[in-house]
């Protein structure tokens, strides 16, 4: 019995809610497909479907035993992957993870170097401002922005940014520059909705933390701030990378600049394994230098 086929049968069934959806995806004929799902059934002593003549559902021992197969696979195909040399051509697909900003900035121009490099790939982009479930989402790569909390993924550090305060000149010419942070109370402040959420801005004052909470005029998206501080509205707090080139054109400066907070660290992350497959590392391998290189984010 070839259990690792077994559970590949499985997993297709599962994932196409339906043993002729299996059979289609993996080109079998039904018959084998259900001779494969009873094998397995058998083997493990456990019922993985319910079925009738209208339907197939998984049980719950199904939905237990779906990601640790997904896990073995995974691996078996990353052993396979390793095997077969590391200087092998990556080919394939790949997800990456992003938020939607910095993805567009950094994280697309990665990734037309890496396709160029690689014809034999294809990647899919999941840029969302949200924290994605890697494993329940499908996501192969996540480049993420924060503190890391303790987890089974391989994550290395490849940059920083800041959180920083920022005005249109027009808007400091006619209202002044703040010289310290109580002083926003008195200023039109845009907050950017998600990076504020309960309208505090973080400081650092006296080498101790210094919260200060503002009565915001617009709360938007953090594009729509962007836009709304580059005309002249009022102040808004934005993570550096945001504004580079508002920031390098002029259309933005910084202010209060010496009451930042500590940097925040940018890191890659991908699923804990044995193996790292040739179409991760070498996607991984070629970020990492292009965001270390990145003067805006270190």
């Amino acid at each position: 019995m070839d259990r690792l086929h077994l559970m590949s049968v499985f997993v297709a069934v599962a994932e196409e809610e339906g043993f002729s959806g299996g059979s289609r995806r993996l080109g079998m004929s039904p018959p084998a497909v259900t001779r494969a799902i009873a094998a397995l059934e058998d083997h493990l002593r456990v019922k993985l479907f319910n079925r009738t003549t209208r339907y197939v559902r998984m049980t719950e021992a199904g939905y237990r035993y779906l990601e640790d197969a997904r896990r073995v696979i995974a691996a078996a195909d990353e052993a396979d992957e390793a095997a077969a040399g590391i200087n092998a051509e990556p080919h394939g697909q790949i997800v990456v993870t992003a938020s939607v900003l910095f993805g567009r900035l950094y994280v697309i121009p990665g990734i037309v170097d890496y396709m160029k490099r690689h014809p034999a790939m294809d990647v899919s982009t999941l840029f969302v401002d949200r924290v994605v479930n890697m494993l329940e989402e499908g996501v192969d790569v996540a480049i993420r922005i924060g503190h890391l909390p303790d987890s089974s993924y391989r994550a290395q550090r490849v940059a920083s940014v800041r959180r920083v305060v920022c005005a249109s000149p027009e808007y400091l010419a006619a209202h002044g520059i703040p010289q310290s942070p109580e002083e926003l109370s008195a200023h039109q402040i845009i907050l950017a909705r998600g990076l504020n959420p309960t309208g505090e801005i973080r400081f650092i004052k006296d080498d101790s933390p210094l919260t200060v909470k503002v009565k915001p005029r617009l709360v938007t998206d953090i594009d729509s701030a962007i836009t709304a501080a580059v005309n002249g509205l009022g102040i808004t707090n934005l993570i550096s990378y945001q504004i580079v080139n508002q920031l390098a054109e002029g259309s933005l400066k910084l202010i209060l600049s010496e009451f930042e907070p500590p940097s925040t660290p940018v890191h890659i992350m991908h699923c804990e394994g044995r193996y790292t497959s040739a179409k991760i590392r070498t996607f991984i391998d070629l970020m990492a230098e292009r965001l270390r290189a990145e003067a805006s984010l270190n």
